[in-house]
């Protein structure tokens, strides 16, 4: 608490290289209307979003379900082991490594929609597997947390927020299925509209990062330790998740879609999580935490999507050149599709 050199002098909880403030007014309504602001502009995003979705191609990906199911192995295989490998090997506090895993256990986040649009992914694909983690992480998120947590005994309680996951489930769910309709009913008004969603929606994910830096600015002092797990887990959750595709011989499109979808995780819910399952005194240790990979997940998505832009411009000037993009037209006759569209 009189740890000056760490902490501010009006910080009310500080523990060593940890501290959090109290919210202030002008802070708390800050946060009320950017939220309400956001929540809409996300909603509006994923509309946009859903005007490149075929409803053909969606409930196919639902029939013959080899992308989503990879998907899944990614994001509640990888994920969680690669959140536990990191907790083991920095030896971090138990309390800091149980977040460190309910983020690896988190579903995908509807960010990742946005950006595999702007890497010409399966946009089918990723809405698909965004959707079947948020419902399958009802069960998911306490079996992992579960097996992964046993090590630490300190830690018994964690409260899982199902209200807060069917919410995420109905707020994807319902301006997609908006968005698909529009798609089938006035393809060329969707094209417009998917244009302005997608601009709309790399700005909506710079402005979610620095509203988290604004709102909480006063708690970035945390171990050292877990600035670096923050900055380490999305970039090898976005690595493995394209590696793993790629063995499991999906198509170079899909396998940028499923890299994105594993490391882009919802740290909406993490939070939500942790402010309900930790007390004011276990806060200062894992407070930022979420917000640290929030920065880091957005940070690495861009420098990918800058790359493959970059990529793309230097070896062909639109989609059409690229031999990924008619197989995605063509996938029906793709060998590789019937290998795969039999699971």
């Amino acid at each position: 608490m009189n740890n000056l050199s760490s902490c501010l002098p009006n910080a009310t909880i500080c523990d060593g290289a940890s501290c959090v403030l109290a919210e202030t007014n002008s802070n708390y309504i800050l946060n009320v209307v950017l939220s309400a602001i956001l929540t809409i502009l996300l909603a509006l995003v994923m509309f946009s979003m859903g005007c490149n979705v075929e409803v053909k191609k969606f409930l196919g990906h639902i029939k013959q379900p080899w992308g989503i199911f990879v998907g899944f192995l990614c994001q509640f295989g990888i994920m969680p082991l690669t959140g536990f490998i990191l907790s083991v090997t920095f030896n971090i506090l138990p309390i800091q490594a149980v977040v460190v895993l309910i983020i690896g256990c988190c579903p995908g986040g509807t960010a990742s929609n946005i950006l595999a649009y702007w890497v010409d992914g399966d946009m089918d694909l990723s809405i698909s597997m965004t959707t079947c983690s948020t419902l399958l992480a009802l069960g998911m998120m306490p079996l992992c947390l579960f097996l992964y947590t046993k090590m630490w005994a300190e830690v018994r309680t964690i409260v899982i927020p199902y209200d807060s996951i069917g919410i995420s489930l109905v707020a994807l769910l319902i301006p997609v299925s908006v968005g698909m309709y529009v798609n089938h009913k006035w393809p060329q008004k969707a094209k417009l509209i998917l244009k302005v969603g997608s601009i709309t929606g790399a700005i909506l994910i710079v402005l979610i990062a620095v509203v988290g830096g604004i709102l909480y600015q006063s708690s970035w002092i945390i171990s050292s330790q877990m600035w670096i797990i923050g900055t380490i887990f999305p970039m090898a959750g976005y690595l493995l998740g394209f590696f793993l595709a790629r063995i499991a011989g999906l198509p170079w499109y899909r396998c940028r879609t499923v890299a994105l979808e594993t490391g882009m995780q919802n740290t909406q819910l993490c939070s939500t999580i942790v402010q309900l399952s930790f007390t004011p005194e276990q806060l200062t240790h894992i407070f930022t935490f979420p917000l640290i990979y929030t920065i880091f997940q957005v940070v690495f998505a861009a420098l990918l999507v800058g790359f493959y832009v970059a990529y793309k411009k230097c070896h062909g000037k639109n989609k059409a050149e690229f031999p990924e993009s008619r197989d995605n037209e063509t996938m029906s006759d793709s060998s590789l599709y019937k290998m795969n569209g039999g699971f």
